[in-house]
């Protein structure tokens, strides 16, 4: 059986490097696909540029998604894959620097099944991480 694969959509490099190596840390193993920014995020749902020929059945466990990001923005990515039918029910989790409360609500409007902020502390941003996946890819049913 294949490992659950988590897609990691975001614009920073530096903040990708601090996932990784949180998940690393959490002894998250899983795979980790890594969209730079919300355009990349629907070319892997859909199977065209840089993951062009990708078996587009196979669905992620969770995407961690940022919201501020060039070409496409993160809530652009929420409502694209709210409004498809392969991916409605797929757990999303807001993973932004944003403290806006317009952001927050957004983001669940549109059907967020979590937000949260990036705590700028490594340590604690790991803890964060570390108990996103336990929740998302251990404990979470999804449909």
């Amino acid at each position: 059986m294949k490992t659950k694969q988590i897609l990691l959509v975001e614009d920073n490099p530096d903040d990708v490097k601090l996932t990784l190596r949180a998940l690393k840390k959490s002894k998250i193993l899983n795979e980790v696909v890594v969209a730079q920014d919300g355009v990349e995020a629907m070319d892997y749902f859909m199977g065209k540029g840089t993951f062009e020929g990708r078996d587009t059945s196979v669905l992620p466990q969770v995407v961690l998604l940022d919201l501020k990001m060039p070409r496409m923005d993160g809530l652009d990515v929420l409502h694209r894959i709210r409004g498809d039918e392969r991916t409605r029910f797929l757990p999303v989790v807001i993973l932004t620097t944003s403290s806006e409360d317009r952001d927050r609500i957004e983001s669940y409007r549109l059907g967020a099944n979590s937000y949260v902020r990036k705590p700028v502390d490594f340590n604690q941003f790991a803890e964060a991480v570390q108990q996103l996946g336990l929740y998302w890819l251990v404990i979470n049913e999804t449909p």
